[in-house]
């Protein structure tokens, strides 16, 4: 298994998923703005997801596929098919279940995701009826998980990251829909989000029915492995979904700010995982098999590479782009989302609170790249207690700050959190000797901030003190041309000044790229 490849081929369909998840928020934008329609769906749209994280790839998958991967090493395909089939039968169980309640008491629910929605009837009873609609997308995407994992851990990566690209579509077709006048906008792309689900749910079937891995239907049984999964699932719930959970606890606390902070912070939100989508989900995604494999084997020198390569990678790309996503904000979210319903305070609004995520975004891909260390080595305890910490900063941090900042302080405070977080996990991979950083990645990193630096200087060049773009293209003041080239000029100047000063080498991409696993740490840089 090549972890460049894997990372370049689950990358690249995560862009093409963010390009059409970006289509798709623009359209939101201009029908729906940042009003009270918009903050129910957003809602509703987060409720489902939370619950995924915790059911599916939040804690399912970083317990299954390490155990997934060991009958694969020691059974073969039968034996780790076997173990899927129990797993996939209880999981439907537990998901049935879980809907059905959901269902009964959505109202509740509601309310502690969004108190602030109850003092005005017709936003908190619509919230309640476009959730009741996207909770069917929990079981269905909660499956795919399993059927993903199983897939990764097969190196197959592509059909899974594809898969998100089916949601974007019918949600675009949706408001297709809905720009023609044939229903309310919010209702459409709920059901939207519902058939999605099983849009994905039949995507991933076929490909695991492909791949030889189509799990067995029958009832579920409290085997030995299934406890052993429940053991490691219960604290992994927490442990690797520290950023969700964060991002409840805004969605909460953002509710019951002035009307429109669920989605100024929505839309900031989803620009800045744009990079950690492509980067930080990939790198995590592809990292977790390949270190579970590799420790299998007893390959603890390998392992330890394997995630100085990871860390270098994901760094050399995500330092400047959190540099740029703070200096461009403002031309950024207007270019994408200021027409229609979307005004120029919501710009302002939104723009802020990018500025601020943005500065968290090694934070947010480090967390992604560390916590496989300990899910490879079957330990989810250890990021259960330092999730449990950072969520309990987060919301110290931000109820100190909201009456100040409103939004922006939610914002400050995730981030806050988020570095608490991914320092807090790799000095404990460190003490336990999984992370021993190795000249190579020693000398690279200094490299890479003054490469960033230098492209930062290039971008407030180009930027005047508003951070409109100055004359890049003839007339173009925050046109998509103008933003379009002030993109190219700091990816050209950072490509550049990284070359220049030894932060990547291109023989050693394209050998990465070349080579069935990944090369030990270079000594010679």
């Amino acid at each position: 298994m090549n972890m460049m490849r894997a990372i370049a081929a689950i990358g690249g369909l995560t862009m093409v998923s963010r390009v059409t998840g970006f289509v798709r928020d623009v359209l939101i934008a201009n029908l729906l703005g940042a009003g009270p329609i918009a903050d129910a769906f957003f809602v509703a749209f987060k409720l489902p997801n939370f619950f995924r994280r915790l059911t599916g790839e939040g804690a399912l998958t970083v317990a299954f596929v390490p155990l997934f991967a060991g009958h694969l090493e020691r059974g073969g395909l039968a034996a780790a098919r076997a173990f899927a089939s129990e797993v996939w039968a209880l999981l439907l169980a537990v998901l049935l279940a879980l809907t059905l309640a959901a269902q009964l008491t959505m109202p509740w629910l509601v309310e502690v995701m969004a108190p602030g929605f109850v003092d005005t009837a017709e936003r908190f009873n619509l919230t309640v009826e476009l959730t009741r609609i996207t909770f069917i997308y929990l079981p269905l995407i909660s499956l795919v998980a399993l059927l993903g994992g199983m897939l990764n851990a097969l190196g197959k990566f592509a059909v899974m990251a594809a898969a998100p690209i089916l949601l974007n579509l019918i949600l675009i077709a949706a408001l297709a829909v809905a720009m023609a006048g044939a229903g309310m906008p919010a209702l459409l792309l709920a059901w939207g989000v519902a058939a999605a689900g099983l849009a994905q749910f039949i995507w991933l079937l076929m490909a695991c029915r492909r791949a030889g891995v189509m799990v067995h239907w029958q009832w579920p049984r409290f085997t030995p492995q299934i406890r052993k999964l429940l053991v490691l699932m219960a604290p992994a719930a927490l442990g690797a979904g520290v950023i969700h959970v964060n991002q409840v606890i805004d969605v909460i606390l953002a509710s019951t700010l002035p009307t429109g902070s669920v989605s100024y912070l929505y839309y900031a939100d989803r620009i800045n995982q744009l990079p950690l989508g492509v980067i930080g989900v990939a790198i995590g995604t592809a990292l977790l098999p390949l270190l579970s494999r590799q420790l299998e084997r007893g390959e603890r020198k390998g392992a330890i590479d394997t995630q100085n390569r990871a860390l270098e990678f994901g760094l050399l790309v995500t330092v400047p782009a959190a540099t740029a996503l703070h200096l461009i904000a403002g031309p950024v979210i207007e270019v994408l989302f200021e027409r229609g319903a979307f005004t120029p305070t919501m710009t302002a609004a939104t723009a802020a609170a990018l500025k601020i995520f943005a500065l968290g975004l090694p934070a947010f891909v480090m967390i992604k790249i560390f916590q496989p260390g300990f899910f490879a080595r079957l330990d989810t305890r250890t990021p259960v207690w330092i999730a449990a910490a950072a969520v309990v900063l987060n919301l110290v941090v931000a109820l100190a700050l909201m009456p100040a900042y409103l939004h922006i302080g939610i914002a400050a405070a995730s981030v806050f959190s988020s570095w608490f977080s991914a320092i807090t996990l790799a000095i404990f991979l460190y003490r336990r000797q999984a992370l021993q950083i190795d000249r190579r990645l020693l000398l690279r990193l200094p490299r890479i901030a003054l490469a960033a630096a230098g492209m930062g200087l290039a971008l407030h060049l180009l930027t005047d003190p508003d951070g409109a773009v100055i004359s890049v293209a003839p007339g173009a003041d925050s046109s998509i041309g103008g933003l379009i080239a002030l993109v190219v000029a700091g990816i050209a100047s950072y490509g550049l000044l990284a070359w220049l000063l030894g932060a990547f080498r291109v023989d050693e991409l394209r050998a990465a790229l070349r080579r069935p696993s990944l090369p030990a740490a270079d000594k010679s840089d």
